[in-house]
Protein backbone atom coordinates (compact mmCIF):
# COMPACT_ATOMS: atom_id res chain seq x y z
CA UNK A 1 0.00 0.00 0.00
CA UNK A 2 1.40 3.28 -0.80
CA UNK A 3 1.96 5.23 2.15
CA UNK A 4 3.60 8.91 1.84
CA UNK A 5 6.01 9.70 5.34
CA UNK A 6 6.93 12.71 3.41
CA UNK A 7 5.40 15.01 0.17
CA UNK A 8 8.50 15.12 -1.71
CA UNK A 9 8.10 10.82 -2.14
CA UNK A 10 5.56 12.09 -4.33
CA UNK A 11 5.23 13.44 -8.02
CA UNK A 12 1.84 13.08 -8.58
CA UNK A 13 1.91 11.28 -11.32
CA UNK A 14 -1.50 9.40 -10.69
CA UNK A 15 0.14 6.10 -11.93
CA UNK A 16 -1.07 4.21 -8.17
CA UNK A 17 -4.86 5.60 -8.51
CA UNK A 18 -4.89 4.32 -12.53
CA UNK A 19 -2.83 0.80 -11.27
CA UNK A 20 -5.13 0.14 -8.24
CA UNK A 21 -7.45 -3.10 -9.43
CA UNK A 22 -9.98 -2.66 -6.75
CA UNK A 23 -9.71 1.62 -7.28
CA UNK A 24 -9.12 2.16 -3.25
CA UNK A 25 -6.67 5.34 -4.67
CA UNK A 26 -7.88 8.52 -5.64
CA UNK A 27 -5.80 11.62 -5.93
CA UNK A 28 -7.06 14.40 -3.67
CA UNK A 29 -5.86 18.29 -3.77
CA UNK A 30 -3.94 19.14 -0.45
CA UNK A 31 -4.01 22.82 1.35
CA UNK A 32 -1.77 24.01 -1.60
CA UNK A 33 -3.48 22.28 -4.67
CA UNK A 34 -1.29 19.23 -5.34
CA UNK A 35 -3.22 15.85 -5.88
CA UNK A 36 -1.71 12.94 -3.45
CA UNK A 37 -3.33 9.38 -3.67
CA UNK A 38 -5.36 8.53 -0.24
CA UNK A 39 -6.12 4.83 -0.23
CA UNK A 40 -8.93 3.80 0.98
CA UNK A 41 -7.81 0.95 3.50
CA UNK A 42 -11.07 -0.76 4.03
CA UNK A 43 -11.27 -1.36 0.83
CA UNK A 44 -7.20 -2.39 -0.26
CA UNK A 45 -6.42 -6.10 -0.97
CA UNK A 46 -2.93 -5.60 -0.20
CA UNK A 47 -1.63 -6.44 -3.92
CA UNK A 48 1.09 -3.58 -3.74
CA UNK A 49 0.87 -3.05 -7.19
CA UNK A 50 0.61 0.50 -6.46
CA UNK A 51 4.05 0.58 -4.97
CA UNK A 52 5.33 -1.25 -8.03
CA UNK A 53 3.92 1.14 -10.05
CA UNK A 54 5.58 4.14 -8.45
CA UNK A 55 8.25 6.18 -10.42
CA UNK A 56 9.55 7.49 -7.44
CA UNK A 57 10.37 4.22 -5.84
CA UNK A 58 11.49 2.88 -8.58
CA UNK A 59 13.50 5.60 -9.95
CA UNK A 60 17.51 4.46 -11.50
CA UNK A 61 20.71 6.42 -12.04
CA UNK A 62 21.58 8.07 -15.37
CA UNK A 63 23.77 5.43 -16.84
CA UNK A 64 24.75 6.86 -20.55
CA UNK A 65 23.42 5.02 -23.84
CA UNK A 66 23.78 6.09 -27.29
CA UNK A 67 22.11 9.48 -28.17
CA UNK A 68 20.84 11.25 -31.21
CA UNK A 69 20.34 15.16 -30.89
CA UNK A 70 18.75 17.64 -33.02
CA UNK A 71 17.57 21.65 -33.52
CA UNK A 72 14.24 21.86 -34.88
CA UNK A 73 12.15 24.63 -36.59
CA UNK A 74 8.32 23.12 -37.74
CA UNK A 75 8.05 24.35 -41.71
CA UNK A 76 3.99 25.56 -40.72
CA UNK A 77 5.26 29.35 -39.57
CA UNK A 78 1.53 29.19 -38.18
CA UNK A 79 2.05 26.44 -36.13
CA UNK A 80 5.87 27.54 -34.71
CA UNK A 81 4.24 30.61 -33.81
CA UNK A 82 1.59 28.85 -32.11
CA UNK A 83 4.04 26.73 -30.29
CA UNK A 84 6.18 27.24 -27.04
CA UNK A 85 9.46 26.83 -28.67
CA UNK A 86 9.97 25.35 -32.57
CA UNK A 87 6.77 22.75 -32.53
CA UNK A 88 8.70 19.76 -32.11
CA UNK A 89 6.14 18.02 -30.62
CA UNK A 90 3.29 19.18 -33.06
CA UNK A 91 5.90 17.24 -35.61
CA UNK A 92 5.73 14.14 -33.76
CA UNK A 93 2.58 14.12 -32.93
CA UNK A 94 1.35 14.56 -36.60
CA UNK A 95 3.27 11.43 -36.79
CA UNK A 96 0.66 9.39 -34.99
CA UNK A 97 -2.68 11.32 -36.13
CA UNK A 98 -1.99 10.81 -39.93
CA UNK A 99 -1.53 7.00 -38.86
CA UNK A 100 -4.95 7.07 -37.08
CA UNK A 101 -3.54 7.13 -33.70
CA UNK A 102 -4.15 9.16 -30.40
CA UNK A 103 -1.88 11.74 -28.72
CA UNK A 104 -2.27 12.67 -24.85
CA UNK A 105 -1.04 16.15 -24.06
CA UNK A 106 -1.49 19.16 -21.12
CA UNK A 107 -4.43 21.32 -22.17
CA UNK A 108 -6.80 23.56 -20.34
CA UNK A 109 -10.39 22.68 -19.49
CA UNK A 110 -13.08 25.32 -20.21
CA UNK A 111 -12.38 26.66 -16.86
CA UNK A 112 -8.92 26.53 -17.37
CA UNK A 113 -7.72 24.20 -14.79
CA UNK A 114 -4.48 21.94 -16.42
CA UNK A 115 -4.95 18.44 -17.17
CA UNK A 116 -4.27 15.41 -19.38
CA UNK A 117 -6.80 14.74 -22.91
CA UNK A 118 -6.16 13.37 -26.42
CA UNK A 119 -6.66 14.88 -29.66
CA UNK A 120 -6.92 12.34 -32.60
CA UNK A 121 -6.98 14.87 -35.28
CA UNK A 122 -4.03 17.25 -36.54
CA UNK A 123 -6.69 20.12 -35.77
CA UNK A 124 -7.16 18.72 -32.54
CA UNK A 125 -3.05 19.29 -31.58
CA UNK A 126 -3.74 22.88 -31.11
CA UNK A 127 -4.78 22.77 -27.73
CA UNK A 128 -1.14 21.08 -26.54
CA UNK A 129 0.53 24.05 -27.98
CA UNK A 130 2.31 26.47 -25.52
CA UNK A 131 3.27 25.99 -22.41
CA UNK A 132 1.55 25.63 -18.96
CA UNK A 133 3.31 26.36 -15.98
CA UNK A 134 0.74 24.69 -13.55
CA UNK A 135 0.96 20.67 -12.75
CA UNK A 136 -1.52 18.63 -15.05
CA UNK A 137 -3.71 16.42 -13.64
CA UNK A 138 -3.40 13.05 -15.76
CA UNK A 139 -6.89 11.51 -14.59
CA UNK A 140 -7.39 8.31 -15.97
CA UNK A 141 -5.49 8.77 -18.96
CA UNK A 142 -2.53 5.70 -18.41
CA UNK A 143 -5.78 3.76 -18.24
CA UNK A 144 -7.25 4.85 -21.35
CA UNK A 145 -3.47 4.71 -22.89
CA UNK A 146 -3.04 0.80 -22.07
CA UNK A 147 -6.57 0.40 -23.66
CA UNK A 148 -5.45 1.64 -26.76
CA UNK A 149 -2.12 -0.22 -27.14
CA UNK A 150 -4.23 -3.65 -26.43
CA UNK A 151 -6.71 -2.52 -29.36
CA UNK A 152 -3.53 -2.19 -31.91
CA UNK A 153 -3.81 1.35 -31.73
CA UNK A 154 -0.53 4.00 -31.80
CA UNK A 155 -0.17 6.03 -29.06
CA UNK A 156 1.78 9.48 -28.65
CA UNK A 157 1.87 10.67 -24.79
CA UNK A 158 3.73 13.90 -23.52
CA UNK A 159 4.22 15.07 -20.03
CA UNK A 160 6.70 15.91 -17.14
CA UNK A 161 9.71 13.34 -16.74
CA UNK A 162 8.27 11.81 -13.61
CA UNK A 163 4.66 12.06 -15.83
CA UNK A 164 6.32 9.68 -18.63
CA UNK A 165 8.37 7.50 -15.82
CA UNK A 166 4.99 7.06 -14.12
CA UNK A 167 3.05 6.22 -17.45
CA UNK A 168 5.73 3.58 -18.14
CA UNK A 169 6.23 2.25 -14.69
CA UNK A 170 2.07 1.61 -15.09
CA UNK A 171 2.67 -0.19 -18.00
CA UNK A 172 5.32 -2.57 -16.77
CA UNK A 173 4.74 -3.06 -12.92
CA UNK A 174 8.08 -4.31 -11.32
CA UNK A 175 7.54 -7.62 -10.61
CA UNK A 176 7.02 -8.65 -6.95
CA UNK A 177 10.43 -9.72 -5.19
CA UNK A 178 9.29 -13.52 -4.36
CA UNK A 179 8.43 -14.01 -8.28
CA UNK A 180 10.84 -11.85 -9.97
CA UNK A 181 12.44 -14.36 -12.97
CA UNK A 182 16.43 -15.12 -13.64
CA UNK A 183 15.62 -12.67 -16.99
CA UNK A 184 14.82 -10.14 -15.13
CA UNK A 185 17.41 -10.71 -12.61
CA UNK A 186 19.97 -10.34 -15.25
CA UNK A 187 19.15 -7.98 -16.70
CA UNK A 188 19.01 -5.96 -13.59
CA UNK A 189 22.42 -7.42 -12.63
CA UNK A 190 24.39 -6.08 -16.14
CA UNK A 191 23.02 -2.75 -15.55
CA UNK A 192 20.68 -2.92 -19.00
CA UNK A 193 17.23 -3.41 -16.80
CA UNK A 194 15.87 -0.16 -18.10
CA UNK A 195 16.49 -0.75 -22.17
CA UNK A 196 15.10 -4.15 -21.45
CA UNK A 197 12.63 -3.80 -19.31
CA UNK A 198 11.40 -1.23 -22.05
CA UNK A 199 11.22 -3.60 -24.91
CA UNK A 200 10.11 -6.70 -23.03
CA UNK A 201 6.02 -5.89 -23.70
CA UNK A 202 4.95 -5.70 -27.31
CA UNK A 203 2.45 -2.70 -26.46
CA UNK A 204 4.98 -0.38 -26.00
CA UNK A 205 6.63 -0.65 -29.38
CA UNK A 206 3.17 1.11 -30.18
CA UNK A 207 3.54 3.57 -27.98
CA UNK A 208 5.61 7.28 -28.39
CA UNK A 209 6.96 8.92 -25.45
CA UNK A 210 7.94 12.19 -24.87
CA UNK A 211 9.05 14.42 -22.22
CA UNK A 212 9.93 18.06 -21.91
CA UNK A 213 12.37 19.32 -20.19
CA UNK A 214 10.95 20.53 -16.50
CA UNK A 215 11.78 23.28 -14.37
CA UNK A 216 9.39 22.76 -11.75
CA UNK A 217 5.85 22.10 -11.45
CA UNK A 218 3.95 24.99 -10.04
CA UNK A 219 0.54 24.56 -7.83
CA UNK A 220 -2.84 24.44 -9.41
CA UNK A 221 -4.49 26.33 -6.32
CA UNK A 222 -1.95 29.56 -6.90
CA UNK A 223 -2.98 29.40 -11.15
CA UNK A 224 -6.44 29.36 -9.24
CA UNK A 225 -5.41 32.57 -7.37
CA UNK A 226 -4.12 34.28 -10.27
CA UNK A 227 -6.85 33.64 -12.91
CA UNK A 228 -9.46 35.23 -9.96
CA UNK A 229 -7.36 38.12 -9.41
CA UNK A 230 -7.05 38.86 -13.33
CA UNK A 231 -10.48 38.27 -13.65
CA UNK A 232 -11.94 40.78 -11.22
CA UNK A 233 -8.53 43.23 -12.72
CA UNK A 234 -9.80 42.71 -16.23
CA UNK A 235 -13.61 43.00 -14.99
CA UNK A 236 -14.17 39.85 -17.44
CA UNK A 237 -14.03 36.03 -17.87
CA UNK A 238 -10.73 34.95 -19.30
CA UNK A 239 -11.12 31.81 -22.64
CA UNK A 240 -7.06 31.15 -22.93
CA UNK A 241 -4.56 32.08 -21.16
CA UNK A 242 -0.37 31.82 -23.23
CA UNK A 243 2.52 31.45 -20.38
CA UNK A 244 4.99 31.59 -23.11
CA UNK A 245 3.33 33.88 -25.94
CA UNK A 246 5.01 35.49 -28.59
CA UNK A 247 3.82 38.33 -28.98
CA UNK A 248 7.16 39.97 -28.93
CA UNK A 249 8.85 37.43 -30.15
CA UNK A 250 10.39 34.05 -28.73
CA UNK A 251 13.34 35.20 -26.72
CA UNK A 252 10.99 37.81 -25.11
CA UNK A 253 7.70 36.12 -24.72
CA UNK A 254 4.81 37.01 -22.72
CA UNK A 255 1.75 36.07 -20.57
CA UNK A 256 -1.01 36.47 -22.70
CA UNK A 257 -4.48 36.59 -21.00
CA UNK A 258 -7.51 36.26 -23.92
CA UNK A 259 -10.96 37.12 -23.28
CA UNK A 260 -14.35 35.83 -23.61
CA UNK A 261 -14.37 37.08 -27.42
CA UNK A 262 -10.99 35.52 -27.90
CA UNK A 263 -8.82 39.38 -27.68
CA UNK A 264 -6.27 40.06 -26.14
CA UNK A 265 -6.68 41.27 -22.68
CA UNK A 266 -3.65 41.25 -20.68
CA UNK A 267 0.18 41.17 -21.90
CA UNK A 268 2.96 40.99 -19.65
CA UNK A 269 6.43 39.66 -19.57
CA UNK A 270 8.62 37.57 -16.99
CA UNK A 271 9.67 40.72 -15.41
CA UNK A 272 5.78 41.73 -14.48
CA UNK A 273 3.52 39.33 -14.99
CA UNK A 274 3.21 37.76 -11.37
CA UNK A 275 2.12 33.83 -11.80
CA UNK A 276 5.46 34.30 -14.15
CA UNK A 277 7.22 35.78 -11.03
CA UNK A 278 6.34 33.22 -9.02
CA UNK A 279 7.26 30.46 -11.11
CA UNK A 280 10.93 31.66 -11.60
CA UNK A 281 11.29 32.17 -8.10
CA UNK A 282 10.91 28.68 -6.97
CA UNK A 283 8.15 29.44 -4.48
CA UNK A 284 4.82 27.63 -5.28
CA UNK A 285 6.48 24.18 -6.87
CA UNK A 286 5.13 20.73 -5.44
CA UNK A 287 7.88 19.20 -3.02
CA UNK A 288 9.37 16.34 -4.87
CA UNK A 289 10.25 19.05 -7.00
CA UNK A 290 12.79 20.09 -4.65
CA UNK A 291 14.78 16.43 -4.91
CA UNK A 292 13.47 15.23 -8.16
CA UNK A 293 14.21 12.44 -9.04
CA UNK A 294 13.96 12.53 -12.74
CA UNK A 295 16.36 15.22 -13.77
CA UNK A 296 19.20 13.72 -15.52
CA UNK A 297 20.12 12.88 -19.26
CA UNK A 298 19.68 9.45 -20.28
CA UNK A 299 15.78 9.19 -19.99
CA UNK A 300 13.13 6.29 -20.41
CA UNK A 301 11.41 8.55 -22.81
CA UNK A 302 11.64 7.99 -26.89
CA UNK A 303 12.25 12.40 -27.56
CA UNK A 304 12.99 14.95 -24.90
CA UNK A 305 12.67 18.39 -26.12
CA UNK A 306 12.64 21.73 -24.78
CA UNK A 307 13.77 25.23 -25.80
CA UNK A 308 17.48 26.30 -27.62
CA UNK A 309 16.92 30.09 -26.91
CA UNK A 310 21.09 30.32 -28.16
CA UNK A 311 20.33 29.06 -31.41
CA UNK A 312 22.82 31.58 -32.71
CA UNK A 313 25.81 29.20 -31.15
CA UNK A 314 24.43 26.28 -33.02
CA UNK A 315 23.78 28.16 -36.84
CA UNK A 316 23.35 31.67 -37.22
CA UNK A 317 20.60 31.40 -40.09
CA UNK A 318 18.42 29.86 -37.48
CA UNK A 319 18.18 32.54 -35.66
CA UNK A 320 15.07 34.57 -36.11
CA UNK A 321 13.64 34.85 -33.03
CA UNK A 322 10.67 32.41 -33.56
CA UNK A 323 11.72 29.68 -31.73
CA UNK A 324 13.49 26.54 -32.10
CA UNK A 325 13.55 23.16 -30.50
CA UNK A 326 16.49 20.77 -29.16
CA UNK A 327 15.45 17.30 -29.35
CA UNK A 328 17.26 14.45 -27.98
CA UNK A 329 16.52 10.74 -28.74
CA UNK A 330 17.03 7.96 -26.73
CA UNK A 331 15.72 5.39 -28.78
CA UNK A 332 15.85 3.36 -32.03
CA UNK A 333 12.13 3.91 -31.95
CA UNK A 334 12.42 7.67 -31.39
CA UNK A 335 15.46 7.70 -34.49
CA UNK A 336 12.92 5.69 -36.73
CA UNK A 337 10.28 8.36 -36.30
CA UNK A 338 11.97 11.41 -36.95
CA UNK A 339 13.40 10.07 -40.00
CA UNK A 340 9.85 10.20 -41.28
CA UNK A 341 8.88 13.80 -39.67
CA UNK A 342 11.85 15.48 -40.68
CA UNK A 343 10.59 16.48 -44.12
CA UNK A 344 8.40 18.98 -42.15
CA UNK A 345 10.48 21.10 -40.28
CA UNK A 346 14.16 22.58 -40.89
CA UNK A 347 16.93 20.03 -39.05
CA UNK A 348 20.27 20.35 -37.96
CA UNK A 349 21.87 17.41 -36.30
CA UNK A 350 24.69 18.27 -33.45
CA UNK A 351 26.36 16.57 -30.96
CA UNK A 352 24.17 14.84 -27.80
CA UNK A 353 26.65 16.42 -25.81
CA UNK A 354 26.81 19.69 -26.93
CA UNK A 355 23.25 20.08 -26.87
CA UNK A 356 22.87 19.32 -23.60
CA UNK A 357 25.79 21.35 -21.95
CA UNK A 358 25.00 23.84 -19.51
CA UNK A 359 21.29 22.97 -19.04
CA UNK A 360 20.32 23.15 -15.84
CA UNK A 361 16.87 22.73 -15.56
CA UNK A 362 18.12 18.68 -17.10
CA UNK A 363 20.38 17.94 -14.21
CA UNK A 364 19.67 19.92 -10.99
CA UNK A 365 16.64 20.68 -9.08
CA UNK A 366 15.06 23.99 -7.89
CA UNK A 367 16.55 25.27 -5.09
CA UNK A 368 13.96 26.00 -1.94
CA UNK A 369 12.46 29.35 -1.64
CA UNK A 370 12.68 30.49 2.04
CA UNK A 371 9.17 31.69 1.89
CA UNK A 372 7.42 29.42 0.44
CA UNK A 373 5.94 28.04 3.82
CA UNK A 374 4.40 31.71 4.82
CA UNK A 375 3.34 31.73 0.58
CA UNK A 376 1.35 29.39 0.95
CA UNK A 377 -0.49 30.08 4.49
CA UNK A 378 -1.47 33.51 2.91
CA UNK A 379 -2.50 31.96 -0.45
CA UNK A 380 -5.04 30.01 1.34
CA UNK A 381 -6.58 33.18 3.19
CA UNK A 382 -5.76 36.04 1.62
CA UNK A 383 -7.51 38.41 -1.09
CA UNK A 384 -6.02 37.12 -4.46
CA UNK A 385 -4.53 40.52 -5.62
CA UNK A 386 -3.09 41.99 -2.27
CA UNK A 387 -1.84 38.28 -2.30
CA UNK A 388 0.40 38.52 -5.11
CA UNK A 389 1.27 42.10 -4.51
CA UNK A 390 2.76 40.87 -1.11
CA UNK A 391 5.04 39.07 -2.98
CA UNK A 392 5.79 40.23 -5.63
CA UNK A 393 4.94 43.93 -5.93
CA UNK A 394 5.30 46.08 -8.83
CA UNK A 395 8.02 48.36 -7.33
CA UNK A 396 10.27 50.88 -9.24
CA UNK A 397 13.07 48.22 -10.11
CA UNK A 398 9.99 45.64 -12.05
CA UNK A 399 8.77 48.51 -13.75
CA UNK A 400 12.41 49.73 -14.97
CA UNK A 401 13.28 46.42 -15.68
CA UNK A 402 10.24 46.09 -18.00
CA UNK A 403 10.85 49.45 -19.37
CA UNK A 404 14.82 48.49 -20.39
CA UNK A 405 13.63 45.10 -22.02
CA UNK A 406 11.10 46.36 -24.13
CA UNK A 407 13.59 49.32 -25.05
CA UNK A 408 16.15 46.74 -25.76
CA UNK A 409 13.58 44.51 -28.15
CA UNK A 410 12.06 47.52 -29.76
CA UNK A 411 15.90 48.92 -30.52
CA UNK A 412 16.74 45.66 -31.99
CA UNK A 413 19.35 44.96 -29.10
CA UNK A 414 17.31 42.55 -26.97
CA UNK A 415 19.10 39.48 -28.64
CA UNK A 416 22.38 40.75 -28.26
CA UNK A 417 21.94 41.95 -24.40
CA UNK A 418 20.88 38.21 -23.84
CA UNK A 419 23.31 36.81 -25.01
CA UNK A 420 25.46 38.18 -23.06
CA UNK A 421 23.71 38.24 -19.95
CA UNK A 422 23.83 34.43 -20.35
CA UNK A 423 28.03 34.47 -20.80
CA UNK A 424 27.86 36.16 -17.75
CA UNK A 425 25.71 33.65 -15.34
CA UNK A 426 27.26 30.82 -17.10
CA UNK A 427 30.64 31.87 -15.95
CA UNK A 428 29.23 32.34 -12.59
Amino acid sequence: MIRLSEKKDCCGCGGCSNACPVHCIEMKADAEGFLYPEVDEAACIGCGLCERVCPVLRAEEDIPFSQAAYLLQYRNEKVRRQSTSGGAFTAIARYVTDRGGVVYGAAFDENLRVHHTSATSPAGLQIFRNSKYVQSDTEKTFTEVRAHLRAGRLVCYSGTPCQIEGLLSFLMPKAPEKTETADAAKDRADGSSADAEKKSDPLLDRLITVDVVCHAVPSPLVWERYLEMQRKKLGTGISDAKFRDKHFGYNYSTMTLLDERGQERYVQGIDTDQMLRAFFSDICDRPSCYECAFKKRYRKSDFTIWDCYPVYAFDAKLDDDKGTSRVLIHSDKGRRIFEEIRERCRVLEVDPDRLTDGVREMFHSVNGNPRREEFFEDAACMEAESFFNKYFPSSARVRLERTARRVCYRTGVYGVAKRVARKILRKD
